[in-house]
């Protein structure tokens, strides 16, 4: 059994002629996928499937997005079609330039299950890829540079004849990290957190550390109260005299003035917010009703004009007196 499970993959000397290139996306929604799954199902090793999508001229591939594939109920190895062509036609119709490449999956390595997964998609690409990531891989057998660094592993189907029989293998496909100028911007924003390094975030967290560490600092000074009041630590007169003085400076933010002022500053905060959002709503509906109108070949002037009769101008600009007297 071992070595049929050994055999689906054909040796390291049989070379592929494939020239893939894989974007970060597909990096980043396939070790998404598995790490949501783990937190889902509780288990190390979830069952992953996804579709690949991207561009193919010639053996030039390239992996460029990947989105969800679920399987029909009550079957574990058979992948729900109906999903995966609604799916893909969605996606289709977004980025017109993309095609069904291939699949991905998480395991250690490729099976007799994986080739039974692989005969499914032949119906969408005759030489459908297979993308494996190995999350328990510390260092990738392979000499090449770039999948030492990543726990991935590139598969291109084929066809061996042992014992005058034919039978479905794969074949390990060398691949590269491709980005673009925009790739590496999106990258590197994730990286930081989402935009970390905006001014806004940078000024709250400094805001949000501040607010944490006088509140830690308070609890300090109310505990050693509380314990000199239990008599468990002995009175030390310098430092109550200090917090008494420190509470003497405190405003009186119970007094009615205080209550009525910060009302005050809250409502209109309040309403400036509500002011904002209630005029960019108003902007969006705008610009509907322009779109609705130009679709539908009502100009401006019979908008802003209305419904009802428009005022008929004299010849040469004249005014409706003009008219009349000509008529």
């Amino acid at each position: 059994m071992d070595t049929d499970e050994l055999s689906v993959v054909l040796p390291s000397s049989t070379t592929s002629g494939l020239s893939l290139s894989l974007h970060p996306l597909p990096i980043l929604n396939i070790s998404e996928h598995l790490t949501r799954l783990k937190l889902q199902t509780k288990s190390n090793l979830p069952f992953v499937l996804g579709a690949l999508l991207g561009t193919q001229n010639g053996r030039e591939v390239e992996i460029v997005n990947t989105f969800e594939l679920a399987l029909e109920e009550g079957h574990d190895d058979k992948v729900d079609h109906g999903f995966l062509v609604q799916r893909r036609d969605q996606y289709k119709q977004v980025f017109p330039s993309l095609e069904f490449i291939g699949w991905y999956t998480v395991a250690p390595a490729p099976t007799s299950r994986h080739i039974a997964l692989q005969e499914q998609f032949t119906g969408y690409c005759s030489t459908s890829l297979l993308l494996l990531l190995e999350p328990s891989s510390s260092a990738p057998a392979s000499s090449d540079i770039t999948s030492q660094t990543l726990p991935f592993r590139a598969y291109e189907p084929s066809v061996e004849i042992r014992d005058k029989k034919t039978r479905s293998v794969f074949i390990e496909a060398p691949y590269k990290v491709e980005t673009g100028e925009a790739e590496r911007i999106a990258v590197d924003w994730t990286a930081k957190g989402g935009g970390g390094s905006t001014s806004l975030e940078s000024h709250l967290q400094t805001q949000r550390a501040a607010v944490k560490m006088l509140h830690e600092r308070i609890l300090v000074l109310v505990q050693y109260v509380t314990n000199v009041i239990a008599g468990q630590v002995s009175e030390d007169h310098t430092t109550l005299r200090s917090l008494s003085a420190l509470i003497a400076s405190l405003p009186a933010s119970e007094s009615k003035g205080f209550r009525k002022e910060f009302d005050t500053e809250y409502e209109d905060v309040q309403l400036t917010a509500f002011l904002s959002a209630l005029t960019k709503s108003t902007n969006v509906l705008n610009d509907l009703v322009d779109k609705h109108l130009v679709m539908n070949g009502v100009s401006r002037e019979e908008r802003t004009t209305g419904p009802g009769p428009r005022r008929r101008m004299g010849r040469l600009g004249g005014m409706p007196g003009d008219w009349a007297m000509h008529s």
